[in-house]
């Protein structure tokens, strides 16, 4: 066998691809066979792979063996099971029935209203006319803008998407109504606007709430029309929340007002209107009346030769009449010389308070006077009238020289 192989030593071969029995013919058929040839050539090109295609490939196995799995066992090596889950969604659900309050964070705002977040199972939405009490076309005029933490109440439902309704006016509404009760506990004067009114009387708003002023509860004569958005200085008459009933009273108010006044005390108004009898002064919500034998020492035939409506002037209260609501006022009292509202009103308004304060002191002495002229017929009482008019003690403990008139504190000072 060795001689053998020795033998065939020197033979040569041609490589098997130019040999002829490498060829096809057309009677020959392909193996089934893989040859050695072609599997090391697939080999070869596995690692002929670079980093980022043998990655691909990589992730290419481990997306099919996942894929295999979800099919096959979907909650293999899962510790939180569907059970669980609905356990954690009851333990943070809350009490969705209409009036509940719950805490919401706003999120998103659009010209119709908010998305707000209540931690439920949906957000939750505020329409534009439940954001506030007033009447506001984008809720951002009431200051609610993404982030705003706030404090709602559910209203209702929407059938669509099962989302919940919520509210701020509800809230407001109810705050409104506990100011109103101790507003009216306190007996103070507030501020309304007309927005209307009937045959029985005008609406005004009140901290958001409407109200009625029945014709016979406004101290002026003006009609509905005349009082449309204007602002009247109101009382509390009654204040019903369950009837949603509210009554307010601005002949109180301005009785109250007028209280305040005192006879003789100086103040400023704008002339409202004019009649042949005299002018009608606004002073501080008040209506005041200066009549025509008031306003000079002269005599005065056209009072829109004087006074026009807007003016603004200094007035001097003569009388009121709380029970009725009628003030009366003078500028006649406040002239230097007589005439001087005529020729020269800026010189009335300077020297206004000046002449006010000795108007007063002319009334302190003759009510002094009068108490005196009262304590010649009551000698117990201690006190005696001497020559000089001024009222003097029967005792030494009291100055010897009496007492001063001019102490007498002014009228607007004294409670009437």
């Amino acid at each position: 066998m060795a001689s053998l192989a020795h033998h065939f030593s020197g033979l040569r071969c041609p490589p098997l691809s130019s040999s002829p029995l490498c060829k096809p013919t057309a009677s020959s058929k392909p193996s089934n066979r893989v040859s050695t040839t072609v599997v090391a050539a697939v080999v070869a090109g596995t690692y002929a792979l670079t980093p980022a295609q043998r990655e691909r490939q990589k992730l290419k196995e481990l997306f099919e063996e996942a894929y295999d799995r979800c099919r096959t066992a979907p909650m293999e090596a899962v510790s939180f099971t569907v059970e669980d889950f609905h356990a954690t969604l009851d333990k943070y659900d809350f009490n969705s029935e209409i009036g509940t309050k719950v805490k919401g964070t706003v999120f998103m705002t659009d010209m119709n209203g908010a998305l707000v977040d209540i931690t439920a199972k949906s957000s939750a939405y505020l329409p534009v006319q439940e954001a506030c009490i007033h009447k506001i076309k984008h809720v951002a005029e009431a200051g609610i803008y993404p982030g705003l933490v706030e404090e709602f109440v559910i209203i209702g439902e929407k059938a669509s998407d099962d989302s919940l309704i919520l509210s701020l006016r509800s809230i407001q509404y109810d705050l409104a109504w506990e100011r109103c009760r101790q507003l009216q506990a306190e007996d103070v004067i507030v501020k309304g606007k007309v927005i209307g009114g009937n045959k029985g009387g005008v609406v005004a708003i009140v901290d958001g709430i409407r109200g009625f002023v029945p014709f016979s509860q406004i101290s002026s004569k003006s009609t509905a029309e005349e009082l449309i958005d204007k602002e009247l200085p109101l009382k509390f008459v009654e204040v019903d929340e369950e009837q949603s009933r509210l009554v307010l009273s601005n002949r109180k108010a301005m009785a109250d007002s007028q209280a305040q006044l005192g006879i003789g005390s100086v103040v400023l108004g704008t002339v409202q209107s004019l009649k042949p009898y005299g002018a009608f002064i606004d002073i501080g919500g008040i209506n005041g009346l200066l009549h025509v034998s008031q306003i000079s020492h002269d005599r005065v035939s056209d009072i829109s030769t004087v006074l026009q409506p807007g003016d603004t002037l200094k007035v001097m209260i003569l009388s009121h009449d709380r029970e009725r609501g009628r003030v009366s006022l003078s500028t006649k009292k406040l002239e230097p010389t007589p005439g001087d509202m005529i020729r020269n009103p800026k010189l009335v308004f300077e020297k206004a308070d000046e002449m006010a304060q000795t108007f007063r002191q002319r009334i302190a002495q003759a009510e002094a006077m009068a108490r005196a002229d009262m304590l010649r017929f009551q000698p117990e009482s201690g006190i005696t009238l001497n020559s000089e008019g001024i009222l003097g003690p029967l005792t030494s403990d009291l100055p010897a020289e009496g007492l001063d008139l001019g102490d007498v504190p002014p009228a607007d000072e004294v409670v009437v």
